[in-house]
């Protein structure tokens, strides 16, 4: 059972491309939800149900000569590109911007029609609605008789890992992400964060300590007060609204009289996350990622899908130089990945670079909060490499071999976390940064014990989160086109951001 299907169009305006795409998914999708709410009411089906994601389309005849300096909006030769869209509610802005710059760059038309990937019917229900209800045991079992669900096939990241390689004579394609695979990430990220996807912001600070997620809670709070100060009205104004997990959203009091709404979950998620809003989503979100590598691929995994322009990492180190003291930053320039859980997505021998965009705008948020400036920053901030590592019981091993190694790769930090939010950034293609903070040294006899990390968190965690608002404020400021790097695109690379 499946309606008619849509005929695909040639378009010249990205707009109503975009548009045309919406209409495709809205009518799918909305007829998936019928269908299924016939079936849970007990309706009897003949057939199995069917609805496809939209999808857009370029041509390209020539090798234009595009501007080296932009690292997409492009196709990388002749051929026909193309992908799945889906959540046009969610991306219709990120997509318009997209079709703009290969419309501007090849002088070329957009194809928009109903592509062959089946919309799973988990995927037709945008906000994760549970779609077992009160089903019986049996009327459970025939939903995959009945209904596309997810396929396995279709979610995995061989365009991410540049390990696709499309039949012959299929289109190459157009983006990181086919529409499917973009729908799971965001029914995950709800999972895992508690927030709703339309809530994440474009630029993301991740931790793995609930005190940075504390003091977080408690600027996002004070943004949203009035002030009668008009210096910091006007900084308060850049943000619309603070969002906790569950949905919870305070609103500005100096832009509207709107009240908050939402009800907190009755226990924390996975990973929570907490996002200082702006109208044009660029603002700030935070996670709490937890402790470990694992955590840090798969949230990174997920938030990818969102396309954020920028992601850093503020969070606890191990300090490995005698001259290092507790509460001294760490802004990594390169990274010893020991973490294992992308060894088989990015091989190790691929280098994951510092990024120059990145790396200014902490150095400088660093110079701005503390007020140090030459060799009194230096005092207190050491670049270096950061090595992450899988095991957080390292200590108790034989030191002998792991000081070696960690001594020849000359890395000054270590943590379990850095490294892989790092290496995703790059294999994701979205800039990073790592600023850390020594928490204990353990190879000198100072260890992380509960009276010395109550002194230290008290003392600098407000103080390291405001540097990694700040360094995201001044990535913003900067702008988008000296923050996308062409350090991160492959031979090959898509046309979308």
């Amino acid at each position: 059972m499946s309606h008619k299907p849509f005929e695909t169009e040639l378009i010249a305006d990205p707009a109503e491309a975009v548009a045309r795409a919406t209409t495709i998914y809205e009518t799918n999708t909305a007829a998936l939800r019928d269908a299924f709410g016939r079936y849970r009411r007990g309706e009897q089906f003949d057939s199995r149900v069917h609805a496809y994601y939209p999808f857009v389309r370029v041509r390209s005849d020539v090798n234009a000569n595009i501007d080296s300096r932009h690292s997409y909006g492009f196709v990388s030769g002749p051929g026909i590109f193309e992908t799945t869209l889906t959540r046009p509610d969610l991306f219709g802005d990120y997509y318009r911007q997209q079709l703009r710059l290969l419309a501007k760059n090849h002088k070329v038309a957009i194809e928009v029609g109903q592509s062959d990937q089946p919309i799973p019917v988990h995927f037709a229900f945008s906000e994760g609605i549970h779609l077992e209800g009160d089903l019986s045991p049996d009327r459970l079992r025939m939903i995959r008789d009945l209904f596309d669900v997810p396929d396995l096939a279709a979610l995995d990241d061989r365009i991410v890992n540049g390990t696709y390689e499309p039949p012959e004579g299929a289109p190459r394609p157009l983006a990181l992400f086919t529409a499917a695979r973009v729908d799971f990430s965001l029914h995950r990220l709800r999972h895992y964060t508690a927030t709703s996807p339309t809530h994440f912001q474009n630029y993301v600070l991740y931790t793995n300590y609930q005190f940075y997620i504390d003091e977080f809670v408690k600027l996002g709070l004070k943004l949203m007060e009035r002030t009668d100060d008009p210096a910091e009205r006007e900084y308060r104004s850049q943000y619309s609204a603070f969002v906790e997990p569950g949905d919870v959203m305070t609103y500005n009091t100096n832009l509207s009289g709107d009240s908050g709404h939402g009800s907190p979950p009755p226990r924390l998620p996975q990973m929570p996350a907490y996002h200082l809003k702006r109208t044009d989503g660029s603002g700030i979100t935070m996670i709490n990622i937890g402790v470990g590598p694992s955590n840090a691929k798969t949230i990174t995994d997920h938030v990818a899908v969102l396309r954020p322009h920028a992601w850093v990492m503020l969070g606890h180190c191990a300090g490995l130089r005698n001259t290092q003291r507790l509460g001294d930053y760490v802004l990594a320039h390169g990274y010893v990945r020991e973490d294992h859980v992308l060894d088989e997505d990015l091989p190790l021998w691929v280098p994951v670079p510092n990024l120059a965009e990145i790396q200014v705008a902490l150095e400088r948020a660093v110079a701005d909060v503390t007020r140090l400036e030459g060799p009194e920053l230096k005092r207190v901030m050491r670049t270096g490499t950061v090595a992450s590592v899988d095991n957080r019981n390292w200590e108790l091993r034989d030191h002998r071999e792991p000081v070696m190694r960690l001594s020849q790769s000359r890395a000054i930090a270590l943590d379990m976390e850095s490294a892989t939010i790092a290496a995703n950034g790059f294999r994701f293609r979205v800039p990073y940064g790592t600023l850390l903070c020594v928490s204990d040294k353990p190879l000198h006899g100072e260890l992380k014990l509960p009276g010395m990390a109550d002194q230290f968190y008290s003392a600098q965690v407000g103080q390291h989160l405001q540097i990694g608002v700040r360094a995201m404020e001044l990535l913003r400021e900067n702008g988008l086109a000296k923050l996308h790097s062409r350090k991160l695109r492959s031979f090959a690379e898509v046309a979308f951001q």
